[in-house]
């Protein structure tokens, strides 16, 4: 189990996941899921099941920074299935716990079905980059998966891609010692290899979660 060295973050306090972080993130996939029903109503009965998030308006171009100080586009992952995380490397909880159960199911995946498995990749994506270097990032990643791309940018560009996501960010108030904690929906989307939305993936249920959902969908 890879273990997270937090020796270099500050001392911040461990807090419960805010109940407001719970309740914009799902206000916006329901407004993005409202969207995925359509088209799928004549469907025959012997039709597969449809994605989850089929039709959600989820996804879009970004231009981002990865660890190497390299520009990264949304389109440079054309062809691969991907799964798509936001959070920050200094957030004290939910970002490592979510990230391992990624990089941990994306492991497990591999030993059933790991040709299938080397078409995903895993992508992390900061909300804080105020603090997130590319070096920083790089090294988050490096903890939990060895093909997880950490990527970070600029304040526009960080935020055009969390809108482009429907996903939720907010930085909190500072302490005395100018520490701050990020307030943030946490949703790890799979994306099929043109870049559509597939399916949430169930960190919060665990690695072995992770893995049974990217065998449902990942062909």
């Amino acid at each position: 189990m890879p273990h997270y060295d937090r020796t270099r973050r500050p001392a911040l306090p461990l807090r419960a996941r805010p109940r407001l972080r719970t309740m914009l993130s799902g206000l916006a996939l329901s407004l993005a899921l409202a969207l995925a029903s359509c088209g799928w109503g004549d469907a025959g009965e012997g039709a597969a099941e449809p994605p989850p998030l089929a039709g959600a308006a989820i996804g879009g171009d970004f231009t981002l920074i990865n660890s190497e100080g390299q520009t990264v586009r949304w389109a440079d992952f054309a062809g691969q299935w991907r799964i798509v995380y936001f959070g920050y490397t200094f957030c004290p909880d939910v970002c490592p716990v979510d990230a391992q159960a990624i990089g941990q199911g994306l492991t497990l995946f591999a030993k059933e079905a790991p040709d299938r498995a080397e078409q995903v990749t895993p992508i992390f994506i900061t909300i804080d980059p105020e603090r997130d270097t590319p070096q920083a990032v790089g090294e988050f990643v490096a903890n939990f998966h060895p093909r997880m791309v950490g990527l970070t940018g600029t304040e526009e560009q960080v935020a055009q891609a969390a809108d482009a996501f429907v996903v939720y960010h907010e930085k909190g108030a500072e302490s005395a010692g100018g520490g701050y904690l990020m307030e943030h929906s946490n949703a790890a989307m799979l994306f099929d290899p043109d870049g559509n939305p597939v399916a949430l993936l169930p960190t919060n249920e665990g690695a072995a979660a992770v893995a049974e959902e990217l065998a449902k969908w990942v062909r």
